[in-house]
């Protein structure tokens, strides 16, 4: 199938031609023609699989003709609504638009913390008709009444499983609040736990229901494989990996900002170029280290995992857990970031002792074990079969769990990044 096969209209067409599109994903062969039907979707797919494509084109489309059936002196107020967890997603999210809204006649803008909100406030009052937000700024500009959401026709929430990871539940609900009831409703989440199927009762309608691939399921294409190693020697290790050049870009999630900042430092050292990105740096300072990445000025690029959500780069070929999430989803989030739209990629883990708990909740997740390289410089023989410590006699249930697990809600998660 193409994307002429898809009603799209000619302005929509030209666009996907210039981006070099011609064959819809999965996700995108099924969801656009839901929404062009005005239905409520739920799309569970995970990251890499086109998903924004797949609600922003029809989008578009739906909002130039209803534009173009409109009075000429109706004015811009907003009528879309996307609403997505971090910085670095909706930039991405706002750039999409632009390039499949190229040849049609509406305004966008993207709002998000951490800069000033002058430059924000000066376009809202000339006029939008799709809004892209993470939601601490939307809210902020609600309070100061820069920002109505009474005419609101789409409403779109993307990565709706990190809005709960981070914390933001209570802050989209607040949203949520203020939109209009009548209204079509776009749910798009990697994942379904509890709440979030919750929220998805709540906000959609009669929807439709896309799922491209099982919930938290990995990608075939991933080559997946594990290093034991003992914690002192990760650095070591590290550099060892990298050390090879045909590795050409190398994305590495740390547990911590400090932990980024070492590594990045540590790899520059070792005539390594690295660059590291996190909560405490300053948008500028994130985006032109991703920019870096992006263009090849930098071959790698480590990372916390909320300063890394959004993080959409062509061809990036290998992606290393420095440390392994304590939230097993993290994982098939992480690694997601390579083999994107049918290419091919590579994801390497580390594992000293105390990360062996989270490496069994991570392949329980993913259904497969993950393959051992073995005999390489830093390897720990011992902890190939290291058996779990017995419980004690009348211990709880849980009592063998380690510190932090499960902790998918509430603050602690949102601000390591």
């Amino acid at each position: 199938m193409s994307f002429n096969n898809l009603t799209l209209i000619e302005p929509i067409l030209k666009a996907l031609s210039n981006e070099g599109y011609t064959k819809p994903t999965p996700i995108q062969e099924q969801a656009i023609p839901v929404i062009l039907q005005h239905r409520d979707l739920l799309g569970c797919a995970q990251t890499g699989t086109g998903k924004t494509a797949a609600f922003a084109i029809p989008i578009l489309q739906l909002m130039h003709e209803t534009r173009q059936a409109a009075p000429p002196t109706d004015r811009r107020n907003i009528k879309a609504l996307i609403l997505t967890p971090t910085r670095e997603l909706a930039i991405q999210i706002e750039e999409s638009f632009k390039a499949y809204g190229k040849y049609v006649d509406l305004k966008h803008l993207v709002i998000y913390g951490g800069v000033s909100q002058y430059n924000q406030v000066s376009t809202l009052r000339r006029g939008v008709d799709i809004l892209v937000a993470t939601p601490g700024r939307l809210l902020d500009l609600m309070n100061q009444r820069h920002i109505s959401l009474q005419d609101i026709k789409y409403f779109v929430l993307d990565e709706a499983d990190r809005m709960l990871d981070m914390g933001f539940v209570q802050d989209v609900k607040r949203i949520i609040a203020k939109l209009p009831v009548k209204k079509q409703t776009l749910f798009f989440s990697a994942t379904m736990p509890p709440e979030i199927k919750q929220l998805a009762n709540i906000l959609l309608n009669d929807p439709v229901k896309v799922e491209v691939t099982p919930p938290s399921s990995t990608v075939d294409l991933i080559q997946q494989s594990l290093y034991y190693v003992d914690k002192m020697s990760k650095r070591s290790l590290l550099i060892h990996v990298l050390s090879d050049t045909t590795i050409e870009t190398a994305l590495v999630f740390t547990r911590t900002k400090h932990g980024a900042d070492k590594i990045a430092k540590d790899l520059n050292r070792s005539g390594l170029r690295a660059e590291a990105i996190h909560g405490n740096k300053s948008q500028n300072a994130r985006q032109a280290a991703l920019h870096n990445f992006k263009t090849r000025k930098t071959r790698i690029l480590v990372a916390t995992d909320i300063a890394a959500r959004g993080i959409d780069i062509d061809d990036l070929t290998h992606v290393l857990n420095y440390d392994l999430p304590n939230i097993p989803e993290s994982y098939v989030h992480r690694i997601g970031r390579t083999g994107r739209a049918g290419a091919s990629g590579v994801a390497i883990s580390f594992c000293d002792y105390e990360e062996k708990m989270y490496l069994k909740d991570i392949e329980r997740l993913i259904g497969k074990m993950i393959p051992v390289i073995k005999d390489h410089p830093y390897d720990v023989p011992l902890m190939h079969n290291t058996p779990q410590p017995a419980k004690a006699a009348g211990a709880p249930a849980n009592s063998g769990r380690r510190p932090g697990a499960g902790k998918r809600y509430g603050r602690s998660f949102a601000q390591r990044a």
